[in-house]
């Protein structure tokens, strides 16, 4: 049974003032929900308050991006260790922001997620199509290419520690969403990917998020399809009482969803 995962990303907001007013509310509305995988990705600037504050909770924490090198002369870059050493535990690689607006290719996303993996990171992988590659019939092709190329090369004892994020580029932040039915079937259809990439085995206990415009009134809905195990949330998880809610639907089994 895959236990749920509902991961905030908080992009580029909140002052450290303001990260940890949020998580203040975070705690009080999500007590000691340990059924659930809750991890809060603040700014840079504010992972190391943010970690401070939820030390001893169930919550854990994670960064945006990071650098595939250990140390070097790279300006403005994380490296993975610099994150452990702030108790991070996951970090998104190849977010469709980091695609479109860094020009992030499958190879370098490839080489973060191995540089993760090496340094005890849980990586949470993101793919998706366009608008334009769904309304072409080519979204299938699309994301398989993204998954091939992002997760080649894992070993395969490391495979429990990656998430993969499903987000529809076309869904995210636009306030559209895909129907429960259209994210299932992606879902399903990464999971054949990953069976033919690895093994059954694998594609059974790898972690699928769905990432696009989740709000607490469509989560329950995504959550209860068989093969979405959570999600990457944007802008919802800005905000304690919506954030909270999404997690708490992920609680619900009665959906339909395999938790």
């Amino acid at each position: 049974m895959r236990k749920p995962i509902v991961a905030g990303n908080w992009k580029m907001n909140k002052t450290v003032a303001e990260a940890v007013d949020l998580v203040a509310g975070l705690k009080r509305g999500l007590g000691e929900i340990g059924e659930v995988d809750v991890v809060l990705c603040p700014p840079f600037t504010a992972l190391k308050a943010v970690g401070e504050e939820i030390s001893g909770t169930q919550i854990d924490l994670g960064a945006q991006n990071m650098h595939w090198e250990k140390s070097g002369a790279y300006t403005g870059e994380i490296a993975a260790e610099m994150l452990r050493e702030l108790y991070c535990h996951y970090v998104i690689l190849g977010h469709s922001e980091r695609r479109q607006y860094f020009h992030e290719t499958d190879e370098i996303v490839n080489r973060k997620v191995h540089a993760a993996l090496e340094s005890y990171l849980r990586p949470i992988v993101c793919v998706g199509e366009s608008l334009e590659e769904r309304e072409a019939g080519r979204e299938k092709e699309v994301v398989e290419k993204q998954l091939r190329g992002s997760l080649a090369g894992i070993e395969k004892g490391r495979w429990i520690d990656v998430i993969i994020a499903y987000e529809p580029v076309w869904a995210i932040g636009t306030g559209r969403t895909a129907t429960p039915q259209q994210a299932q079937e992606m879902h399903a259809f990464i999971r054949g990917v990953l069976r033919e990439m690895v093994d059954a085995g694998v594609a059974a206990a790898v972690r699928i998020q769905y990432g696009g415009s989740i709000k607490p009134e469509n989560a329950a809905e995504l959550f209860g399809q068989a093969d979405i195990d959570g999600g990457l949330v944007g802008g919802a998880s800005l905000k304690a009482v919506s954030f909270v809610e999404i997690v708490k639907a992920a609680l619900r089994p009665a959906a339909g969803g395999a938790v």
